[in-house]
């Protein structure tokens, strides 16, 4: 079966994020004065082919913890859709 991963990577919250802060410190200068904070982080699309939804989760969940995320600072979140053949 084929599916779509879609991944969700942000810093953990104890975590300082400079680029977070110089998006709304950006943000504030074109006027947007109501923001108070920005969390920046990384979105992540994997196609994959797998027994199950279930075995493509566990394979989704093995490429965020060696590759796809740094588990020392961020954390992650994953979805699973399957996919007709012909997408």
């Amino acid at each position: 079966m084929h599916f779509l991963a879609r991944v969700y990577v942000s810093l953990k919250p104890t975590v300082n994020d400079p680029q977070g802060i110089t998006i709304a410190d950006g943000l504030r200068s074109l006027g947007f004065a109501e923001v108070e904070g920005v969390r920046a982080g990384k979105y992540i699309e994997v196609r994959l082919t797998a027994a199950s939804a279930e075995e493509a989760g566990r394979r989704v969940d093995a490429m965020c913890d060696r590759l796809l995320a740094n588990p020392v600072i961020e954390m992650y979140r994953f979805e699973i859709e399957a996919l007709s053949p012909a997408t």
